[in-house]
């Protein structure tokens, strides 16, 4: 389940003078990015993530609102306090606007998902578009098929054949870098990825990355609905208004990042062993490193002093977009790794729960 433009939303229920304009909700800012855009907006090429300025320059008469965490938190709580009185199921939240339910004790589930739809737009205002499918990366890919206002039901198969012709990038876990990676080989659908011979995936990508991207055209997916999902990291990062050379101005940000992600490790009573920094470069260019310690730790001074030694020893050879620091690994957590995709020896996929009175599409 999905909150359509859920943030853009949140502020036109506060101004209603305002609906059926486009309106951009992004921060100030040289470097500032779009969180969301209204349906208006998106129709001029607007989107999430893209920076504000080319968002104005796209859509000029675009009214620009600075987001409201605490407003869009309330409205959140609002909307899944409705969904999880009415469904009485697992469900697992992957931000304010998104969450996960497994409805296979539900009886006639396809029934109460719309009633629940509608209750919740009379009461709260948002519209979710709703995907439901034998597993999360099905019903996450129906989520998103026909927003806003979508309710897809789709069966594995009938995924395969729809986003035939869709970009990789459909495809949750294929990125820009993965996706550009796939049209060197010539691939840029689904349907393209689906017939690639396996054998030349793993060469490209390596076995495991290989047979997981070959799984993932064919929809399969073993990962469960997570009803208590624990962090398995902190971190904290800042992109720069002006791109940053300085060596000294970036160990000055990683001090304060370091602290930042300390006090939070401290308030949730956790600590981790593995310490990180992430850097941006000017050219878009990431770079990531980690090292693992030997106690577990949020003490300030430790992280930081690891922290720093990381960024010394990979001094960036370019002025700095972003810079970030990450604490991972915490006591008494599991090794972070991937979910299993099931599918590829034998799948382990849910029930779709149709019944012939409501058919699927």
């Amino acid at each position: 389940m999905d909150c359509d433009a859920f943030y853009a939303t949140v502020e036109l229920l506060r101004r209603p003078e305002i609906a059926g304009q486009p309106v951009i909700v992004a921060g100030s800012g040289p470097r500032a990015v779009v969180t969301t855009a209204s349906y208006e907006a998106r129709r001029y090429g607007v989107g999430s993530a893209m920076p504000a300025s080319r968002a104005l320059r796209l859509c000029p008469q675009a009214i620009v609102i600075p987001p409201d965490f605490t407003a869009y938190r309330e409205k959140s709580a609002e909307v899944w306090d409705i969904v999880r009185d009415r469904l009485r199921s697992p469900m697992q939240h992957v931000s304010l606007d998104e969450a996960y339910a497994d409805v296979t004790a539900v009886e006639k589930p396809l029934r109460v998902l719309r009633a629940l739809v509608a209750e919740v737009r009379e009461r709260t205002g948002i519209t979710i578009s709703v995907g439901v499918g034998p597993s999360r990366l099905v019903a996450k890919t129906a989520s998103d098929a026909e927003k806003p206002g979508g309710f897809v039901v789709l069966s594995r198969e009938a995924a395969c054949e729809r986003f035939a012709g869709a970009p990789t990038r459909l495809l949750q876990g294929v990125g820009p870098r993965t996706q550009e990676r796939l049209q060197e080989m010539g691939i840029t659908t689904v349907g393209h990825l689906q017939a690639a011979d396996g054998d030349e995936l793993v060469a490209r990508f390596g076995e495991r990355m290989g047979r997981w991207l070959k799984a993932l055209a064919y929809f399969h997916d073993g990962s469960r609905v997570e009803s208590e999902r624990v962090a398995k990291s902190r971190s904290s990062e800042t992109t720069f208004d002006v791109d940053v050379g300085d060596l000294d101005a970036l160990r000055d940000t990683v001090r304060k990042l370091a602290a930042e992600v300390c006090e939070g490790l401290r308030r949730k009573e956790t600590r981790g062993r593995t310490i990180g920094i992430k850097v941006r470069l000017d050219d878009w260019t990431n770079i990531t490193r980690d090292r693992s310690i030997d106690e577990y730790t949020n003490d300030t001074a430790r992280v930081t002093e690891v922290a720093l030694d990381l960024l010394d020893q990979n001094r960036p050879a370019r002025p700095v977009r972003l810079i970030g620091v990450r604490v991972a690994s915490f006591e008494g957590a599991a090794p972070e790794r991937p979910a299993p995709l099931e599918g590829v020896d034998g799948p382990v996929q849910l029930v779709l729960p149709v019944s012939d009175a409501e058919p699927a599409r």
